[in-house]
C-alpha cells in the first residue's frame, strides 16, 4: 500500500498504532518529539550522528555558542582575555554552573571535556596542535598557551558540529575518546532521564531547575540564554512515516524532526500544523566510501567512481523533483557560500552515466571484482533513500556488492570498526551533512586526511592535509578562497567521499509550539508549548 493511499484510507489507525508508545506522556506539559532517528549513541564525542548532538545540545552545556550569523558568543565563560601577542588566553566561567548532580563546574572539568574532544574533532586536532599548555589555576579560570595565535579559539570550541565540545564532569571527561560516555550527568538545560530510555523506541528528558541561563542577550542559534519553558520532552522512535504523519495530525505527538516529501504536501493541508525549513544552509549527501581496504584503498577506482554519479538522481530519492528543494552540482564546500567553487565538478556527468564507459575506467583502474560491502541504514528515509540509489549505481557500474540493510544506529556503531567487513568492518556507506559543517576547511574532518589517526574511512592523503593546514594562516578571504579551490582540485584525485548533492528539510510541528529557533539543527530551548 503506498503511503498516501494509507493515509487516506487508515490515518486514525495510523494514529492508534502510535498511541500505545506515546500514551506515556506526562500530560500537557511533555513536548511529544519524532527524532530522525533512534538515540543509539549517547556520547556527542564518541559519535557525529546528529541525532547524538541533538540529545547532546540538551544535556550538555558548552563553552561558547554560535550566533544565527555563525560568530562566536560566550556561553558559559562570561569572558575571555587575550594576551602575549595572541598566544595567552584566560577563559572565566560564569557564576552559578552546575552540573546535574548539583556539583559545581569548574575549570579542570573544562580542561578535561577540551583535551578529550580536542581528540576526535577535526578542529579541535587543529587547536590541540597549536597548544603549548593548557591550565586551571583557580576554579574558575582556564588558562591557554599557545605556540602561535589562533583567533579562531572560540569558534572552535563553540561550532555545533560535527563534534561539539560538551562540558562534562572531570571524571567523565577522563574516560578515553574511543570508548562512549554513558553517563549522562551533564551541564546544559535538560537532564537525560535514564530509567525511562527505551532503546529503539523513546528517550526522555526534564528540565534540569538548577540550570543558569545567561543573564543578557537574546536566544540566537546556540548562543543567548537557554530557557527551557517545556518541563519534560519525550522523543518517540517511528521508524514508519506514515505512522509518524498521523501521529502528528492527531495531536498524538507535537513535532516531527524531519517529514519525508511524499508526506509533505498532506501535512500543509493541515492548519493545525507548521511545516517550514528551518536551516538554511541545507545538507550535503554523502556516499563515503573506506580508504584502507580494497577495492577503495585504490585513489584510481574512487576517482573512477565519480563517473558514475549523477546527483539530481540521488536528491530527487530524497526530496521529490521540486528543483527549490535540492542543488546539483555541490562539491566540497557548501553551496552558495563564500567559500564555495565550481573547480572539478565536470568530474561528474551532466546527464545519465555512461556506465559501459565507468566499467571500462574501473577496470584500467585495476578493479578485480572485489566485494564491496555497503551498510544501509533502512530506518532512515533520507538516507535510506541515498543508499537505494546508490545500491543501483554499484551494480550498474559492475561492482560485486553486498548490500546489508540494517538501522542507523548500527551503522553509526560499525563505521568506526577499521577492521575488514568479515570481522564487522565496511566498505561503503550513505550519510549526509549539514551545509553548516562544510562552510569552511576547519569544520570538515575528512580533509585532515591524516589515514587510521583520522575521520571515518580514514583517507591518507598528505597534501590534502597540508592545504587545509595553510587555509588556518591565509591572511583574507581571497587568500582562504585560492586555497579551497587547490584543496577542491586536489580532492577529485583521491576522494575521501563522494558528495551526492545539497538538498533541504522541512520541519512539522503543531501549532501549539511556538519560540522554535531557526539555525542548523533541532534546539529545545526557548520552545513553549501552548
Amino acid at each position: 500500500m503506498q503511503r498516501r493511499q494509507f493515509l487516506r484510507t487508515a490515518t486514525a489507525g495510523a494514529a492508534a498504532l502510535a498511541a500505545p508508545r506515546i500514551g506515556r506522556a506526562a500530560g500537557a506539559a511533555a513536548l511529544r518529539f519524532v527524532p530522525q532517528a533512534d538515540l543509539a549513541v549517547l556520547d556527542p564525542v564518541f559519535t557525529t550522528a546528529y541525532v547524538t548532538r541533538n540529545h547532546a545540545f540538551m544535556v550538555f552545556d558548552t563553552l561558547y555558542g554560535i550566533d544565527s550569523d555563525f560568530n562566536p558568543q560566550p556561553q558559559m565563560v562570561a569572558g575571555h582575555t587575550v594576551e602575549n601577542d595572541g598566544k595567552l588566553w584566560t577563559l572565566t566561567l560564569r557564576d552559578g554552573l552546575r552540573f546535574h548532580d548539583n556539583t559545581p563546574v569548574r575549570s579542570r572539568d573544562a580542561l578535561a571535556s577540551i583535551r578529550r574532544w580536542m581528540q576526535r574533532d577535526a578542529f579541535g586536532a587543529s587547536l590541540m596542535a597549536a597548544i603549548d599548555e593548557m591550565t586551571a589555576p583557580t576554579d574558575k579560570k582556564l588558562q591557554i598557551k599557545l605556540k602561535a595565535p589562533f583567533p579562531m579559539l572560540p569558534l572552535a570550541m563553540g561550532h555545533g558540529s560535527n563534534t561539539m565540545l560538551p562540558i562534562m564532569p572531570e571524571r567523565l571527561a577522563n574516560t578515553p575518546p574511543s570508548q562512549a560516555v554513558t553517563d549522562m550527568v551533564g551541564s546544559g538545560p535538560y537532564r537525560f532521564i535514564a530509567s525511562e530510555r527505551v532503546a529503539g523506541s523513546l528517550a526522555v528528558y526534564e528540565r534540569f531547575d538548577g540550570y543558569v541561563p545567561r543573564a543578557s542577550g537574546e536566544p540566537s542559534f546556540t548562543a543567548g540564554p537557554k530557557i527551557a519553558s517545556v518541563e519534560r520532552v519525550e522523543w518517540h522512535t517511528i521508524p514508519d512515516p506514515a505512522t509518524a504523519a498521523a501521529a502528528l495530525q492527531a495531536g498524538e505527538i507535537d513535532w516531527w524532526e524531519n517529514p519525508t516529501s511524499d508526506l509533505l504536501p498532506l501535512l500543509k493541508k493541515n492548519s493545525a500544523i507548521v511545516t517550514e525549513i528551518l536551516d538554511t544552509a541545507g545538507n550535503i549527501g554523502f556516499l563515503r566510501v573506506n580508504s584502507l581496504l580494497p577495492p577503495f584503498d585504490n585513489p584510481a577506482i574512487k576517482h573512477a567512481l565519480l563517473g558514475a554519479i549523477n546527483q539530481t538522481d540521488f536528491m530527487q530519492a530524497v526530496v521529490g523533483d521540486d528543483p527549490a528543494m535540492y542543488h546539483v552540482k555541490a562539491g566540497v564546500f557548501t553551496p552558495g557560500t563564500p567559500l564555495a567553487t565550481d573547480v572539478g565538478l565536470n568530474v561528474f556527468p551532466d546527464g545519465a552515466p555512461d556506465y559501459a564507459k565507468v566499467q571500462q575506467a574501473l577496470k584500467a583502474a585495476g578493479y578485480k571484482g572485489e566485494k564491496v560491502t555497503f551498510i544501509a541504514a533502512s530506518d532512515f528515509p533520507a538516507i535510506n533513500a541515498l543508499c537505494e540509489v546508490s545500491a543501483d549505481m554499484f551494480k550498474r557500474a559492475g561492482f560485486n556488492l553486498d548490500y546489508q540493510s540494517t538501522d542507523w544506529g548500527s551503522v553509526t556503531q560499525r563505521r568506526n570498526n577499521q577492521g575488514p567487513p568479515a570481522q564487522g568492518g565496511w566498505n561503503a556507506h550513505c550519510t549526509y551533512t549539514a551545509g553548516y559543517d562544510l562552510l569552511t576547511p576547519a569544520t570538515n574532518p575528512s580533509l585532515n586526511a591524516i589515514g587510521k589517526a583520522g575521520f571515518v574511512g580514514w583517507p591518507t592523503d598528505p597534501k590534502l592535509a597540508a592545504l587545509r593546514t595553510a587555509w588556518f594562516n591565509a591572511p583574507d578571504l581571497t587568500a582562504q578562497k585560492a586555497i579551497c579551490r587547490d584543496i577542491q582540485t586536489q580532492f577529485w584525485q583521491d576522494p575521501p567521499y563522494v558528495p551526492l548533492g545539497q538538498f533541504f528539510l522541512s520541519t512539522a510541528y503543531r501549532r501549539t509550539l511556538s519560540g522554535i529557533l531557526k539555525g542548523s539543527f533541532t534546539l529545545f530551548w526557548n520552545v513553549v508549548k501552548a
